[in-house]
C-alpha cells in the first residue's frame, strides 16, 4: 500500500458510527470478501472480518496492538500503559494476572452472590413504585457488585457513585467533539487518582486486601523483572478488573428493548428463574445475553499495526499499515452466521463452546490466555444474565418509549436506557399530571 491513501475515511468513522462497517464494505471485491483497503488518519490500512478476519489480527506473529488505538481511546477508556497497549511476553505477563483474578471459575462463583443480592436491591425498588431507567439500575447492581468482588472499601452508595464515573468513562470515550468527552477525562483523573490511593493504602498496611481479589493481586503484582507495579499503573489494571463489567449496562439497556419486543422470551425466563430459585446462570438468560453480546452495536472495530507484510483475501497491507477487525461485521458475518441479523438466542441455547466459536468476539478474539480476548468475558455474561432474568420478572414492565438507538454515536444504547417501573403502576397516560 502506498504511504498516502486516495481517499481518508476517518470522518465517515465519525459521522456514520456503527454503519461505517457497511459503508465500507460496499467497496470490497464481493459480498463475502474477508478484507477490504480503506484510509485512517492518513494513511492506509485494510478492514477485514469473519474466521478469517479474527486469525490474522489477533496474531501476534504478524499484528502488534502497542500504539495502534487513536491515543485519545487509549487514555480515556483503557488507561496509560494499561494491558490493552501490550504485545508478546509483557503483555502475556501482565495478562496472567487479570487470569487469576477474572478468568477462574472460582472467582466467577464468588461474584454470584454479591449480583444476587444487588440485583434483588434493583427489582425490590422497581416493585415499590420506584422508576428508573434498566442502564442506571445496571450501573448500581453491577457496580457494588463488582466492587464488593474486587474487595474495595467504602459504603454501597459510594461504590454506586464511583460506579457511575466509571459508566460515564465508558460513554465519553468515543466522542471527542462533544463536553462528554471532556466529562470522561476528568472522571478518568479521578479514578486513578482513587484507585492509586488505594494500591497505596495496601502496600502501606493501612488497608487490608483479602487475598484472591483484584485489589489484593493488583496491590502486590510484579513485572518483569520483580519489580512492584507503579501503583498508578497498578490502579489503571484494578479498574480494569472490574470497569468492563460495568460497561454491560450498557447491554441490560439493549437486553431490555429485546425482552420488550420478545414477550415470549420474558415468560420462559421469567418461569426458569422461578423453578430456579436466583438470578444468575439461568441457562435460557445466559443465551439470551449472548444474542443480545451478538447484535448490539457497542465496540465497532479495533485497530493493530502490521509488523509484516500480509495478505487477506486478495488484499495487502504492508508493513505499518492499521489492521482493523470490524467486530460488529463479524458478529454478524453473513459467511459465519445463519440469519446473522435475526434475534434469536435459540442458536446459543446448550452452547457452552462459546469462547470457542471463531466469528463470536464481542470481547475480543482468540484465547484469553495467549490472545487479547478479555478474561472477564464470564464474569459480564453472568452479570448480563442476571439482569435480564430480573428485566423479565412479571412485577415490572418495561416502558416502550426511549428505545431508539441512535446508531450514529459511538458507544450508544437506548436513548432512554429502557425505562422500567411496577407492572401495576398506572401508565402515563392515566397519571395525574399535577403529579
Amino acid at each position: 500500500m502506498a504511504d498516502a491513501p486516495t481517499s481518508d475515511d476517518t470522518l465517515a468513522l465519525l459521522t456514520k458510527g456503527y454503519d461505517f462497517g457497511r459503508h465500507i464494505w460496499r467497496r470490497a471485491r464481493s459480498a463475502t470478501a474477508r478484507a477490504v483497503p480503506m484510509g485512517l488518519l492518513g494513511r492506509d490500512a485494510l478492514l477485514v472480518r469473519g474466521a478469517e478476519g479474527v486469525a490474522l489480527f489477533y496474531d501476534e506473529s504478524r499484528m502488534r496492538r502497542h500504539g495502534a488505538m487513536p491515543a485519545f481511546i487509549q487514555e480515556t477508556l483503557f488507561g496509560h500503559g494499561s494491558v490493552h497497549s501490550l504485545d508478546g511476553d509483557e503483555h502475556r505477563h501482565r495478562k496472567a494476572t487479570f487470569l487469576g483474578v477474572t478468568y477462574e471459575h472460582a472467582q466467577v462463583q464468588r461474584l454470584l452472590p454479591y449480583l444476587e443480592r444487588e440485583w434483588q436491591r434493583e427489582l425490590d425498588a422497581w416493585v415499590a413504585g420506584g422508576e428508573r431507567s434498566a442502564y442506571d439500575a445496571a450501573i448500581g447492581a453491577i457496580g457494588r457488585a463488582m466492587m464488593r468482588w474486587a474487595g474495595l472499601p467504602g459504603t454501597g452508595e459510594a461504590k454506586t457513585r464511583w460506579a457511575m464515573r466509571q459508566a460515564q468513562i465508558v460513554d465519553g470515550f468515543g466522542v471527542p467533539y462533544s463536553p462528554e468527552f471532556l466529562l470522561a477525562t476528568a472522571n478518568r483523573i479521578w479514578s486513578d487518582r482513587h484507585a492509586r490511593e488505594l494500591i497505596e493504602a495496601v502496600r502501606a498496611g493501612t488497608l487490608e486486601a483479602a487475598e484472591g481479589t483484584a485489589l489484593h493481586a493488583w496491590a502486590w503484582h510484579r513485572d518483569r523483572e520483580g519489580e512492584l507495579l507503579d501503583a498508578r499503573l497498578a490502579g489503571v489494571e484494578l479498574q480494569n478488573s472490574f470497569r468492563p463489567a460495568i460497561a454491560v449496562c450498557r447491554f441490560i439497556a439493549f437486553a431490555a428493548k429485546e425482552l420488550r419486543e420478545r414477550p415470549e422470551w420474558r415468560e420462559r425466563i421469567a418461569a426458569e428463574t422461578a423453578e430456579r430459585g436466583r438470578f444468575t446462570e439461568g441457562p435460557l438468560a445466559s443465551a439470551f445475553a449472548q444474542e443480545v453480546r451478538r447484535t448490539a452495536p457497542f465496540v465497532p472495530m479495533l485497530p493493530a499495526f502490521a509488523t509484516t507484510d500480509v495478505e487477506l483475501d486478495g488484499e495487502r497491507a504492508e508493513e505499518g499499515d492499521r489492521v482493523l477487525i470490524d467486530i460488529l461485521g463479524t458478529n454478524t458475518d453473513a459467511t459465519s452466521w445463519e440469519r446473522p441479523h435475526e434475534f434469536d438466542p435459540e442458536r446459543f441455547v446448550g452452547r457452552d463452546d462459546w469462547a470457542s466459536m471463531p466469528a463470536f468476539i464481542p470481547q475480543g478474539g482468540g484465547h484469553p490466555a495467549t490472545g487479547h480476548r478479555c478474561p472477564g468475558e464470564e464474569i459480564a455474561i453472568a452479570a448480563l444474565a442476571a439482569g435480564i432474568a430480573v428485566l423479565s420478572d412479571p412485577r415490572v414492565a418495561i416502558l416502550g418509549e426511549g428505545l431508539d438507538v441512535n446508531r450514529r454515536r459511538m458507544p450508544t444504547k437506548p436513548a432512554s436506557g429502557a425505562l422500567v417501573r411496577s407492572a401495576t403502576a398506572p401508565s402515563s397516560a392515566a397519571r395525574c399530571p399535577f403529579h
